[in-house]
């Protein structure tokens, strides 16, 4: 028997403290059958004799909130989509949960309930999410299924997706009407203190395999939460889905949340922090090379604007010879490189001019080293005019970019162990540097994505929250859902 499933969705995760609006052409939108580009979860579908209804894929790098217009033609577009489809036996979507809108708040929760008024109760909506995800009970209340990363850095994005896939199809073949147990946890945690392959989370995500193993449970996630949301739903939970006894669900759910309570002041950086200057210094101290250095405050990849020139400023002042900073976003001033020419030695006026909070324009003099063929990045050599080696480089960038794997150094002619000092905008090192980095430090620098948030201006969230107050007890209780 065929089986109908419209697939699609929005994957964007919105800080509210970016000074910076999410339009439409900062996303990425796939259509059709690019939407199949898995090879994996196409055979998935097709070894299920799965006829495909595809809507939208929107995207984009983790930034300020989505404007309310950009919103909504997307939303508008899978809609009408889902509308005009026949005979829909389930939809299977790709979304977040750290989606935040203008005048809309919670995106995924609005776009869920949206598709539900339009497809009715009887049929079954499944989304697979990322583990940094903010829950509310309006998106819980609008879907059967859902499940979300169990690796952070993550590996199984692809695999999440599948899973969804699946327990959807499940549901539908044995005729199931899934049970929901969601519990939030009143924590708030950086992702950076929540490496999944370390402890305390190690074993608290070793969790979710014992409890699939309950008879009757069909699915489980932890949800570690997205701080860097000043909302009133930002917190970590817990999510246990049985084939059909809540009950089963919320004594599951329970148990691991209120392991994660009592984890609560276990959780930590897994590398040193120290703040810039004394980063640097310990960089310079360290005799095996390059030692790397995350500007953790000017994460993009947490939505930051990466365009803060704090770690160029400082390393300038302390003489630092040689050394790589990838990147400041500043379109400008790559425009003007690529109209200077390779080996045109200039002065530059970068940063500072998407974060005008936390930041200022530098003005720096040097070369132009490397000119990409899209006009879209520059390699800038500051002080050392004879070889690539005697100076500190700077990478610019015409969009904000995260610099995660050594690849991106080697397209632009810049290897990495040649270097005592490598700043990368990021939060923990992503896996393909961390797995070279003979020293990784972590700098509590300013900007967007502090991860000192208890110093950050939360307004919304709710309290008490961990954290942001300490002194309050806790356990878990039970919400009521459909």
């Amino acid at each position: 028997m065929i089986v109908r499933i419209a697939i699609g969705g929005m994957s964007h995760e919105g800080t509210t403290f970016s000074p910076l609006l999410t339009d439409l052409e900062d996303l990425v939108v796939t259509k059709g059958e690019d939407l199949l580009s898995d090879d994996n979860l196409r055979q998935l579908y097709r070894q299920h004799n799965v006829e495909i209804v595809p809507t939208l894929f929107a995207r984009g790098t983790p930034s300020g909130i989505i404007k309310k217009s950009c919103y909504q033609v997307l939303k508008n577009e899978i809609l009408q989509k889902i509308k005009s489809a026949k005979d829909l036996d389930g939809i299977c979507l790709t979304l977040h949960g750290a989606m935040e809108v203008e005048e809309v708040g919670d995106g995924e929760g609005d776009l869920m309930s949206s598709i539900r008024a339009v497809v009715g109760e009887d049929v079954l909506i499944s989304v697979s999410l990322d583990l940094h995800g903010n829950l509310t009970s309006k998106m819980v209340e609008s879907v059967d299924l859902l499940t979300a990363y169990r690796t952070a850095p993550h590996r199984d994005a692809a695999e999440t997706r599948c899973r969804a896939a699946s327990l959807l199809i499940h549901a539908w073949q044995n005729n199931l009407k899934p049970k929901i147990a969601w519990i939030p946890v009143p924590i708030l945690l950086p992702g950076e203190k929540v490496i999944t392959e370390l402890e305390p989370a190690a074993s608290l995500y070793a969790m979710i395999e014992e409890v699939n193993q309950v008879l009757g449970i069909l699915d489980t996630s932890i949800m570690v939460g997205f701080a860097w949301a000043d909302v009133p739903h930002a917190s970590a939970s817990v999510v246990v889905i049985a084939e059909n006894d809540r009950d089963i669900a919320y004594e599951q759910a329970e148990r691991l949340a209120e392991t994660f309570w009592n984890r609560r002041e276990a959780f930590h950086f897994d590398v040193e922090t120290y703040p810039v200057d004394e980063s640097i210094d310990e960089a310079l101290s360290f005799a095996q090379k390059p030692v790397f250095i995350s500007d953790s405050g000017d994460n993009p990849t947490a939505g930051a604007t990466g365009d803060i020139p704090i770690f160029l400023e400082r390393l300038l002042a302390k003489n630092v010879k040689n050394a790589v900073v990838a990147a400041i976003a500043d379109a400008k001033a790559v425009k003007t490189c690529v109209a200077e020419g390779l080996g045109s030695k200039i002065s530059l006026s970068i940063g500072g001019k998407l974060d005008t909070i936390h930041a200022e324009p530098l003005t720096i003099t040097g070369r132009v080293t490397f000119l990409s063929d899209d006009s879209k990045t520059a390699v800038f050599q500051i002080d050392g005019e004879d070889s690539a080696h005697n100076g500190i480089e700077v990478i610019l960038t015409a969009d904000r970019r995260a610099f995660i794997s050594p690849d991106q150094f080697e397209a632009l002619n810049i290897d990495l162990f040649s270097r005592d000092i490598v700043v990368v905008k990021l939060g923990y090192l992503f896996p393909e540097l961390r797995d070279i980095a003979p020293r990784s430090i972590m700098a509590l620098s300013p900007g967007v994505s502090n991860e000192d948030i208890e110093n950050l201006p939360f307004n919304r969230v709710r309290r008490p929250i961990y954290p942001l107050d300490r002194d309050f007890e806790w356990s878990p209780s039970r919400y009521a859902l459909r």
